[in-house]
């Protein structure tokens, strides 16, 4: 569910919908989702002062709460 939520929402932010793809990993503190755009749209997702990305984070810690396990969102160049 939160991977395809964090695709949800990047795809609506960037120009180039089909660029977009979200990887699941499992990393030291847990579940690591990895967001990966197309070269020009890598500012969209992260937004100035990161304000976008740290919604991104944000978002994804309220649904993981339900869950129970924590997800890190890391975004990939």
């Amino acid at each position: 569910m939160e991977k395809d939520l964090i695709e949800f929402i990047a795809k609506s932010l960037v120009d180039d919908p089909a660029s977009v793809s979200v990887t699941e990993t499992e990393g030291e503190r847990g579940p690591v989702l990895q967001l990966s755009v197309a070269q020009g749209d890598i500012g969209k997702v992260i937004g100035k002062y990161g304000r976008i990305a740290k919604a991104l984070r944000t978002v994804l810690s309220a649904t993981s709460n339900k869950d129970g396990r924590r997800y890190s969102l890391e975004i990939l160049d």
